[in-house]
């Protein structure tokens, strides 16, 4: 079957410059992000003025009445007195405003006062009444998380993206040992996030996790006690959101006051204090402690104009990390010697991070607002340790972190403009703790025989060795124009230059395989790397990135409001262009009979002159509407449509220049356990235990190995296309003010990377079963003369996801001192290749995805968020949070209609393949819940004077031990049946942490 050919709309190149100019010269002077700043609009008598003045920094800003209506943007979140002078008279009032907000508040009736008041009694007082105001008319799905929340809610990580799971749609995702955790939405995977922070995108260009640094790391992107606030969007993001296709969190970070602030805090957990794992009520308890610790200092340098604020947080862990058997050798009593089993026991896995965030905030005048903003966060761990891998064994992470932004704000009666100058710099270095030569101990798996290799035990150097990172620099602007009547127009451009690196080589080190059951002594395989003549592993690009928007929010009348967008982006990748194939390895796959008559076309993926283009169709309309029914923004009805382009990790690109860089080398040494056969099975040597003696085979064997991997000169840009429906109430319940929303919700993500099998057959054909297009068991990957096996790297992964929003809170407030936030999510998620939302990148199955779908293997179908803040007084505060989700699919293949002894025609030593009929069949674990866990937090403040306030705090993180298992069978059966009568029940005893956990914090504020 050829490979089907798409049509891609092409946009007109007059346009788009045209557009471009346009958005240039409305920019001027300014070489123009993400708001993160709130507007304030509403209806107002028309000879009006209008004064907002935060009550904590003295910020000013103050407007004209235009046609009877007001608009004040670039407001950092915060509370606001303002003030209506008309005809003389003077009125005030107080509100607070959240992170990027639009709120809309008529001052036709606002309460007179004798005259404005200034002095910091009286707007202290204001600022503890003032009541927030609601963000109901926006065509965003989106949902706010407080600063109270972000305190209070129970929590053991301190890592303030765990808060995003309390809105519907987004889950936040920790591996069974805790190694890293991530936040994701949808059926999408967390590389489709984008996190905000004071406007600039935190994008990880290279490595998974969607922002920098999160890849392999418990640690956290930002000291939480520097964050304000953040709002969450799940889809229908306005125009200025770039680099996504799921989800949009933007931050807005602590800001220096006029009065001289600080607090410190400690939190301590260690194993004395948690519950055991059941495998460690089986193999006994191992050492752990969690430790975090900062502080945070800000005040003013000058009062109403220069502030700053500080803030440096710590992280000391140790976890759990035992060596131990594999499962089967336990549940069959299989006895290992005392050589192998003496490294049995408790070990530990280290984790260190150290952030530091500084702001500097000049309210230069009423109209100009300076901020310089630092953040450095530096850690090291040791990952890979636990199970067969003794602690000499692990790889060493360094994973650094520096970004810089330089803000300027400049407000007028009629325009905005926030521009930032950012700098970034991050690295991921995984490299092995011991850098040694590694001994890998197996023997012949007793539950299934034709496993020769189970490991059970791992000594010597790690097999991760990795360079990768980004560094750049960049400046962007949004100007936003409030004069036209009825609409606020907002126009943005970007640019960024940043250069991209990715170095990997596994393993580093000379591997020797024994099996415990021969010989300790001799080995039955050596696997090695070598350099490749011509193949440089080093991989670096000087990326070149651009983007121009413009949005029209138009509030059409009293009730309906649309929000009009478009945006375009582009991105220059020299490393993808400017690629040219090794002569020889053209030649090669020219020459190679085995493609000639198959189903794609070489030439689409050989790289040349003219032959690549940077994407240039990014162009993203974004659309959306409300209507507010009665026109008092109680009631109010919300849609949108558009298109959001995310980007491909570098890492994926760079394939196609250090795989295959290094000559991977595999001797095999004949042994009764270990029979082998061709030209890499030879008698064994001694000397090849030397790497004098590996030097000398390669040499002797100088073009053994090589994959090659190529990407398609027509490669695109992944990206989603969101529609959404819903509606917004503000109701009284019981006497207080609740804010629901459902939400109707459909998101189609298309153009995933993927890479797939090029090798083939003589005849042309993929596998031994192409016609039937079910091929599993008998995978040939039959090497390319002189080289490896081939891969072409293309779009095809997708995602298909219809949801079901809803949403209740009731705020805390001083007057109605508790909160409760409820989170209900329905999710129909489909992917046409089972893992792929949780990053798996190979198709080896089918000669290229289809367009069948399976139930996504990354979410669950229901789930149930809870959380609430009480304080009864006495300055004691309770808060807890309810995670319920039903059982996520596990990824599966059935072969139960694949003849019972079906065969293949040896292919390179392939033989049974038997698999005629099988076909991927996602299986759902048994039950009704897949994960539960209730925390819980109390914390009571002591106040010794009017200046400091000392606290202490506890958090119960699974209040009732609940064990959230994580092994299942997904077997469904041999070929030809019966089917496995434990399909899908639960098959080891491994968890998802934590169990019941106590932590103990401790600090004080002043």
């Amino acid at each position: 079957m050829k490979q089907r050919n798409r049509t891609m709309f092409q946009p007109n190149r007059k346009l788009l410059s045209c557009a471009l100019a346009s958005c240039l010269a409305m920019a001027a002077p300014h070489v123009m992000a993400q708001s993160t700043s709130a507007t304030l609009r509403g209806a107002v008598t028309a000879d009006s003025t209008v004064t907002v003045t935060n009550v904590d920094t003295g910020l000013t800003r103050t407007t004209k009445a235009t046609n009877g209506n007001y608009n004040i943007g670039g407001l950092p979140p915060g509370t606001y007195r303002i003030e209506v002078n008309s005809g003389g008279q003077t009125s005030s009032r107080a509100v607070t405003l959240a992170v990027g907000q639009t709120a809309t508040l008529n001052l036709q009736e606002a309460p007179p006062v004798s005259a404005p008041s200034g002095d910091a009694t009286t707007l202290d007082t204001v600022r503890v009444t003032a009541p927030m105001l609601v963000e109901t008319k926006t065509s965003e799905v989106a949902t706010y998380v407080s600063n109270k929340q972000i305190e209070l809610l129970p929590q053991n990580s301190r890592n303030f993206l765990a808060f995003a799971d309390i809105v519907p749609g987004m889950a936040l995702q920790t591996p069974v040992n805790g190694q890293e955790t991530q936040i994701r939405s949808g059926a999408q995977g967390a590389n489709a996030i984008n996190v905000y922070i004071d406007g600039v995108g935190q994008k990880n260009y290279v490595t998974p996790g969607g922002v920098t640094s999160q890849d392999d790391s418990e640690g956290n992107p930002f000291p939480q006690s520097a964050i304000g606030e953040y709002k969450v969007i799940t889809s229908n993001y306005k125009a200025e959101y770039d680099q996504i296709s799921s989800a949009a969190i933007t931050a807005v970070t602590k800001s220096g006051t006029n009065d001289f602030q600080g607090s410190f805090f400690v939190d301590h957990t260690s194993d004395g204090w948690t519950k055991p794992t059941p495998q460690e009520l089986r193999d006994g308890e191992n050492e752990e402690k969690v430790e975090q610790y900062g502080v945070t200092f800000a005040g003013p340098i000058l009062r109403d104009k220069l502030h700053f604020f500080v803030s440096y947080e710590a992280k000391d862990i140790v976890r759990p990390a035992p060596i131990l058997p594999p499962t089967a050798v336990v549940n069959n009593n299989v006895v290992l010697p005392s050589e192998i089993t003496q490294y049995y026991g408790p070990a530990s896995r280290p984790f260190n991070q150290d952030v530091y965030f500084g702001k500097l905030s000049l309210q230069a005048s009423d109209a100009h607002l300076f901020e310089l903003i630092a953040r450095v966060r530096e850690e090291t761990g040791v990952l890979d340790i636990g199970g067969v891998n003794v602690p000499s064994a692990g790889t060493a992470l360094n994973n650094d972190e520096t970004r810089a932004d330089l803000r300027w704000q400049y407000s007028s009666q009629n325009w905005l403009v926030d521009s930032h100058l950012t700098f970034e710099e991050a690295s991921y270095n995984p490299s092995p703790v011991t850098p040694i030569n590694s001994a890998r101990y197996t023997i012949v798996n007793p539950e299934n025989p034709n496993q020769r290799d189970l490991q059970v035990l791992n000594l010597g150097g790690g097999p991760n060795f990795q360079d990768k990172g980004q560094k750049g620099v960049g400046i962007q602007s949004d100007v936003t124009f409030f004069g036209w009547d009825n609409h606020t127009i907002k126009m943005g451009v970007k640019y960024k230059q940043v250069d991209l690196k990715a170095f990997q080589q596994f393993p580093p080190f000379p591997r020797y395989w024994y099996d415990v059951n021969e010989s300790l002594t001799q080995p039955w395989r050596i696997e090695f790397t070598a350099p490749r003549t011509g193949r440089d592993p080093f991989v670096s690009s000087e990326n070149k990135q651009f983007g121009i928007y413009i949005q029209d929010d138009w509030q059409v009348n009293e009730k309906l409001t649309l929000n009009l967008g478009v945006r375009w982006d582009y991105e220059q990748n020299p490393a993808y262009t400017d690629n040219r194939l090794d002569p020889a390895i053209e030649a090669a796959l020219r020459g190679w009979t085995n493609i000639q008559n198959t189903d794609y076309n070489i030439d689409n993926y050989i790289p040349g002159p003219g032959k690549r283009d940077n994407f240039k169709d990014a162009i993203q309309p974004r659309l959306g509407f409300s209507y507010d029914l009665m026109g008092d923004q109680r009631h109010v009805i919300f849609g949108g449509a558009g298109r959001a382009y995310d980007r491909t990790l570098f890492d994926y690109l760079a394939r196609e220049y250090y795989v295959g860089a290094f000559t991977t080398y595999t001797i095999n040494f004949p042994t009764p356990f270990h029979p082998c056969s061709g030209t890499n099975c030879i008698p064994f040597n001694p000397a090849l235990l030397t790497d004098a003696g590996l030097e000398a085979y390669r040499a002797a064997n100088p073009v053994a190995g090589g994959e090659i991997q190529l990407i398609n000169n027509d490669f695109k840009t992944p990206y989603s296309d969101q529609f959404s429906l819903g509606m917004r109430n503000a109701v009284t319940l019981w006497g207080h003010d609740w804010n629901t929303a459902v939400t109707l919700q459909h998101i189609r993500a298309r153009d995933g990377f993927y890479a797939r099998l090029g090798s083939r057959r003589p005849d042309g054909t993929f596998h031994q079963y192409q016609a039937q297009g079910q091929t599993w068991g008998g995978s040939p990957f039959i090497a390319v003369p002189g080289y490896g096996t081939l891969f072409l790297m293309d779009n095809g992964f997708s995602f298909n996801q219809n949801s079901l929003l809803l949403s209740a809170d009731k705020p805390y407030t001083q007057a109605s001192p508790w909160g409760v936030s409820i989170a209900y999510t329905y999710m129909d998620a489909e992917e046409n290749r089972p893992n792929a939302s949780t990053g798996e990148t190979y198709l080896f199955d089918y000669p290229y995805v289809r367009d069948e779908y399976y139930t996504s293997t990354g979410v669950a179908k229901h789930r149930l968020v809870l959380s609430g803040i009480y304080s009864p007084g006495w300055d004691l505060t309770f808060s807890g949070k309810l995670i319920l989700e039903t059982p996520k699919p596990r990824s599966s293949v059935n072969r139960l209609n694949s003849p019972a002894n079906g065969t293949c025609a040896p292919i390179t030593g392939a033989a049974n393949c038997g698999d005629l009929n099988a076909y991927y069949a996602p299986v759902t674990p048994d039950g009704t819940i897949g994960y539960k866990r209730f925390d819980l937090a109390v914390q009571k403040r002591w106040n010794p004077s009017e200046d400091l306030s000392v606290w202490v705090r506890g958090d119960l993180i699974n209040v009732f031990n609940w064990e959230n298992w994580s092994q299942f069978n997904t077997n469904w059966g041999p070929a030809g049946g019966p089917q496995n009568p434990t399909l899908g029940s639960r098959s080891g005893i491994e968890v998802y942490e934590p169990m019941r956990t106590f932590k103990l914090s401790m600090g004080f504020d002043w």
